[in-house]
């Protein structure tokens, strides 16, 4: 895909600006930005990304949490680090214009979009 610079969204936003706040809050503004983002791919897709990643992951660290003691070690000492960790390199990769696919989620924002 083309860089991302220069090309404005529905919200008056750079594209590669936008990808990176689809990251900002996790799946809430994946969320918010798949509902005001109609037509731009780039954004939609990692607004969809941020929304499958991040609502995994948040569902994965609430269900270890109801663990007693072995599930919020798990939890805060596994995933939420790789969480922040994935976090910053995704919102790094947005901004740099480039459409970085996760495995996973990223083949299923693909086709979602």
């Amino acid at each position: 895909m083309a860089s991302q610079q220069g090309q404005k969204t529905a919200s008056g936003l750079e594209a590669n600006v936008a990808g990176v706040l689809a990251y900002a809050l996790g799946w809430i503004t994946g969320v918010g930005f798949l509902l005001t983002e109609p037509d731009n791919r780039y954004v939609r897709f990692h607004a969809m990304q941020s929304t499958i990643v991040f609502g995994a992951l948040s569902v994965v660290c609430i269900l270890l949490q109801s663990i007693p003691l072995l599930g919020m070690l798990l939890a805060v000492f596994l995933v939420i680090p790789a969480s922040a960790i994935l976090w910053l390199i995704l919102m790094f990769k947005a901004y740099q214009g480039e459409l970085f696919k996760l495995p996973i989620a990223g083949d299923m924002a693909e086709r979602n979009i």
